[in-house]
């Protein structure tokens, strides 16, 4: 049988009504005590307390103070009055049952509402964070593409450039032929010029030496000689072999950016030798499926189509043949997001931030998107403190994004709602 505490003390004014219930040697706590407008009860077993009250409370901002075994109520009245009596008198069993039915009839309902009212606030919170994304996920396509069109601009000038270095070149190589070949006849010339003087020599030398025949035609072979012209030999037939330096670029090395390929040569063979050693099991895939950039943009594209499934199994892909790219695992928990893989996204972001170190204005973005990402995927777990910390870290990042400070004032706001409903 409960003993029904009958001894209390209690005073008013016109706007409210002080009592104190003493509740010695027994523990207290809010699931003790309920309250409505005119049905007040304290249960601690073995103890028990009801006041069918006078007049109606306004139970939403009354309160209830525990302390050194007392329970002292600061009931607030809804009428400003004097009431005759704390409780109601001369008043039948019937009534009194009437009366707490009806209290606890209206505390389901006040607590259904409330319980609505959290589910309405909760899934508004979660539109706001999708929306985050999304507006960021936009920026950062934008940014993508206003990068893209700049090295498209930028290569289309160093192309019109090497063409006119090009035609340059070719004029100044027929300038050095023509100049070549006006060499060559000139020698030709003095090699000709000296050959008749050669012949000229011949003819003087032997008449020193041998005795002119008298008679009519003595020097008729002398002066045919003379006038023979005697034609150049022709030239020797000859092949002229060039070797060429072997490249896997095509571009000519004056041009070529040496640092930049080696690099590009170093990843591909690293990427070739992690496919040999651990995915033997890809051997039957395409020669672009084992490029990871090939994969990341192929995800990429079958995120922007709403196939996020695909997508994932496209990162997964270029994961395992290429671990130490951030955007593939910052690409993977936007996936996961839409996916409602709430976990996997808190890990894909963390593991892109610990790829993403040092910190540097180049991948201030990535940050800021893994940061959010991750803050998103905590806030519909309903982990707001660890929400709040990644939001307020990605502001750090950009002081100046008003969606990202929109959106961790509003999961403050949450916080705290969440810490005065407990």
């Amino acid at each position: 049988m409960p003993v029904f505490l009958r001894e209390y003390n209690w005073r008013q004014s016109r706007s409210a009504v002080h009592l104190s219930l003493p509740v010695r040697g027994a523990r207290v706590t809010a699931a003790n005590i309920f309250c409505t407008e005119r049905y007040l009860k304290v249960s601690i077993p073995p103890f028990f307390f009801e006041a069918f009250l006078y007049a109606p409370i306004d139970d939403t901002n009354s309160t209830a103070k525990i302390g050194n075994g007392i329970i002292f109520f600061t009931l607030y009245k809804k009428e400003a009055a004097m009431w005759d009596s704390l409780t109601l008198a001369d008043v039948n069993k019937e009534k009194l049952q009437y009366l707490r039915e009806n209290a606890v009839r209206k505390a389901h309902e006040k607590a259904k509402e409330e319980t609505e009212a959290k589910k309405v606030t909760k899934q508004e919170h979660k539109k706001y964070a999708l929306e985050a994304t999304m507006k960021l996920e936009e920026a950062e396509r934008k940014r993508i593409e206003d990068l893209k069109e700049k090295e498209r601009q930028k290569v289309t000038e160093e192309l019109e450039l090497w063409k006119k270095q090009q035609k340059d070149a070719e004029k100044q190589e027929r300038s050095l032929h023509r100049e070549a070949e006006l060499h060559q006849e000139v020698e030709q010339l003095k090699e000709k010029k000296m050959e008749k003087m050669n012949q000229t020599r011949i003819p003087n030398e032997g008449t020193s030496k041998t005795k002119p025949t008298k008679g009519h035609g003595s020097c008729s072979m002398f002066s045919e000689n003379l006038k023979e012209e005697q034609l150049p030999a022709p030239r020797s037939a000859a092949t002229i072999k060039i070797n060429f330096t072997s490249r896997v670029f095509p571009t000519a090395l004056r041009e070529s950016r040496i640092e930049e390929e080696e690099e590009w040569l170093r990843k591909q063979a690293e990427a070739r030798r992690t496919i040999s050693a651990d995915l033997s099991e890809l051997e039957d895939l395409k020669e672009e499926e084992k490029n990871p950039d090939w994969l990341k943009d192929k995800g990429n594209k079958m995120f922007a189509t709403g196939n996020y499934l695909a997508a994932v199994n496209a990162y997964n892909l270029a994961v395992r043949l290429n671990n130490k790219l951030p955007l593939l695992y910052l690409n993977r928990a936007a996936c996961h997001l839409k996916l409602r893989n709430l976990h996997k996204a808190v890990e894909d972001s963390s593991k892109a931030l610990e790829l993403l170190t040092p910190p540097v204005p180049d991948n201030e973005n990535a940050r800021v998107k893994a940061y959010v990402r991750r803050g998103t995927a905590f806030c519909q777990l309903e982990l707001y403190a660890e929400g709040l910390q990644d939001y307020e870290a990605a502001l750090k990042i950009d002081p100046t994004n008003k969606t990202i400070e929109k959106d961790a004032e509003k999961i403050q706001h949450l916080i705290q709602g969440t810490t005065q409903n407990s």
